[in-house]
């Protein structure tokens, strides 16, 4: 008999993962506490942007014309425990206020509430990202609280998407580690993830504390090579250096790569700031805190490129005060093809300096309305021609395929002063100045 699937959490991580599910052929029940998601999805809309994913959830949806009708949502646990046969757990797991640990509290409600209704062998597979340790203290609060005891079993199988390819990511992912404690775990994980490891998707099968570890060592990783790019940056600021040239020449070391070595105002999102903290919390508590104090200098770096990117337009615009100059911003999103703004270096940058009295406008293609809640005092444009009318400089601050295509003199004839400060990186420095703009970068020279 085929497995049935349930996703409890339908945000970014669990809606993709439930319409991901339901594509690759499982019948699918999807659970959220919030009424307003639950109705949205049902009607095949999600509340984010993610290139591809309202179409494949439209695809599925059960009730919607031409859907499969495969995938199902409810608020009901006792309906999602007598249907699955495979639950996976996506619920959010945020930082926790005031501090670096992360917040349990949503993962320990949805398996709160999920256990006392397993009557019947299951298998609960948790995707968030947790301090290591948790899936063993969850394993035995499941295996207490489910009337089932020992056969509702614990597995642990984190996610690796990225905002702007979670589908692709899903469907096709470069790899499915799954940490595991019986050949039955992974016989059923091998089962969901059939489709993806006939692909050649390599398969993982380790320990509790090692899949939970993954997730985190991987994103430290990450982080510590574009905080290293921008340390880099800062050298070859103060030596006349170029960074974009030193990124080329140590991307060609098939050791190093190319990937995250584009030099500028540094990462933010909902998962790199948050998830390194609490790894570094997390170390603090084994007593393993002195291992990680690096990423204590990489979060440093990564903060204060913000602040260097407010004072290099502050420098460009004369070295004075930013009262009376007028201030484009192009980009609200911490990173391309996604609306979403948490920890956005772009909206940092463009919120400073509006608290030092710039006059600033802010254009995204996907992110005004949720930049508008977290920064409602800011101006924003319905086009990046609209935020630059008038504009004494050009922020470019995420790298939208839109800004690299701009038409650099149709721009210039509507601003002020033809200068932009290229926060990303990613402009094409000799289209711009062709254009007459004094175009200025991070770790470059002609800054």
């Amino acid at each position: 008999m085929a497995l049935k699937i349930t996703v409890i959490g339908t945000g970014y991580l669990g809606a993709t993962h439930a319409a991901a599910m339901a594509e690759l052929g499982f019948e699918v029940l999807g659970l959220d506490v919030v009424p307003e998601k639950i109705e949205m999805l049902q009607r095949g809309e999600v509340p984010m942007y993610e290139p591809g994913l309202e179409e494949l959830l439209r695809k599925h949806v059960a009730g919607i014309e031409g859907s499969s009708g495969r995938l199902r949502f409810t608020m009901d646990f006792a309906e999602v425990a007598a249907f699955g046969d495979v639950h996976f757990v996506c619920v959010n797991t945020p930082q926790k206020h005031g501090e670096y640990a992360c917040d349990m509290s949503y993962v320990d409600s949805a398996f709160a509430q999920l256990a006392p209704h397993l009557t019947r062998p299951a298998l609960v597979v948790g995707k968030s990202t947790v301090p290591v340790g948790s899936a063993d203290r969850l394993a035995r609060e499941l295996a207490a609280n489910a009337p089932a005891g020992a056969e509702a079993e614990l597995a642990w199988n984190p996610e690796f998407l990225r905002e702007g390819f979670a589908v692709k990511d899903t469907l096709h992912p470069d790899r499915i580690v799954v940490g595991v404690r019986s050949a039955h775990a992974e016989k059923l994980l091998r089962e969901v993830y059939a489709g993806p490891i006939g692909e050649g998707s390599p398969f993982v099968v380790t320990d509790f504390p090692t899949s939970e570890l993954v997730k985190t060592a991987a994103n430290s990783f990450l982080a510590t090579k574009i905080s290293f790019i921008n340390a880099m940056a800062e050298v070859c600021e103060a030596a006349g250096g170029d960074v974009v040239k030193l990124a080329e020449a140590l991307g060609y070391d098939d050791r190093i790569g190319k990937k995250f070595l584009r030099a500028g105002i540094g990462f933010g999102g909902g998962c790199l700031p948050k998830d390194i903290r609490a790894f570094m919390a997390r170390a603090g508590e084994l007593g393993a805190d002195q291992a990680l104090t690096f990423l204590r200098e990489i979060d440093s770096i990564n903060m204060r490129r913000r602040g260097q990117m407010v004072e290099m337009a502050r420098e460009a615009l004369g070295g004075g005060s930013f009262l009376g100059k007028r201030v484009a911003v192009l980009g609200a999103t911490f990173k391309p093809d996604s609306d979403d703004v948490r920890d956005s270096p772009a909206l940092n940058v463009a919120g400073q300096i509006h608290l030092q009295g710039g006059q600033v406008t802010v254009y995204d293609p996907k992110g005004m309305e949720n930049a508008a809640r977290l920064f409602p005092t800011l101006a924003y444009a319905e086009s990046a021609v609209e935020a630059v009318r008038g504009a004494d400089v050009v922020l470019h601050l995420t790298e939208w395929r839109e800004f690299r295509e701009l038409d650099a003199q149709a721009l210039g004839e509507v601003a002020s002063n033809r200068l932009i400060l290229d926060g990303r990186n990613a402009l094409d420095p000799e289209i711009w100045r062709a254009a007459g703009w004094t175009y200025r970068a991070m770790g470059r020279p002609g800054a």
